[in-house]
C-alpha cells in the first residue's frame, strides 16, 4: 500500500515546526512504499501531494488551547470541523478530502492525522517550546508504529479512518 507521511508547518515559526521536524526524522528510517513530505502550503494547494496515495499520515501542530501544550492528538478527517474560510487558501483537510470525492480524484482512502498542541506557533525565528521539543520523540514513535501497522481491512465508506 503507497504511504504518504506529510509534515506540515512552517519552520521559522517557533512550535509550527513540529511536523516539520517529524517528518525529517522520519525521512531516515521510513520503509519501502512510504515517501515522507514537508511542506510549508497549506489550503487547496495541499491536493497534489495526496494524490496517488492509498494512505496518508499528517503531522501538524494545533493551538486549540483545549489540551497542554505537547499533548499528540490522533483523528481521522471525519473527526475535524470545515472551515469556514474566506479563501481557497485557508481550507482545511475535510475540504480537501471534499474536493477529491467530488472530483473522483485518486486520493487516499485512508487518512491519520497526528497533531500536537502547541503553545507558540507565531514566534518568528523562535524555537520550538520546551513541553514541544519533549513530545517530538513520542510523536515520532506513533508515527513509526502507524506507518508500520498492519492494514486495516476494506471499509466501506469511501474514506476510512486508520486505526
Amino acid at each position: 500500500m503507497k504511504t504518504l507521511v506529510l509534515g506540515l508547518g512552517n519552520e521559522l515559526l517557533a512550535d509550527d515546526a513540529v511536523g516539520i521536524l517529524a517528518a525529517r526524522s522520519l525521512r531516515r528510517t521510513r520503509p519501502t512504499g512510504v515517501d515522507v513530505v514537508e511542506t510549508s502550503v497549506s489550503g487547496l494547494a495541499l491536493l497534489d501531494f495526496f494524490l496517488g496515495y492509498e494512505r496518508a499520515i499528517v503531522i501538524d501542530a494545533i493551538q486549540s488551547g483545549k489540551h497542554p501544550p505537547g499533548t499528540i492528538l490522533e483523528f481521522g478527517p471525519s473527526e475535524l470541523r470545515h472551515v469556514v474560510a474566506p479563501s481557497p487558501h485557508y481550507t482545511g483537510l475535510p475540504e480537501l478530502v471534499t474536493v477529491a470525492d467530488q472530483l473522483a480524484l485518486d486520493f487516499p482512502r485512508q487518512i491519520r492525522i497526528f497533531a500536537v498542541e502547541v503553545a507558540d506557533s507565531s514566534t518568528l525565528g523562535g524555537e520550538l517550546s520546551a513541553p514541544v521539543r519533549a513530545a517530538l520523540p513520542e510523536l515520532i514513535r506513533r508515527v513509526s508504529a502507524q506507518i508500520r501497522a498492519r492494514q486495516p481491512p476494506a471499509c466501506p465508506s469511501r474514506f476510512a479512518t486508520l486505526p
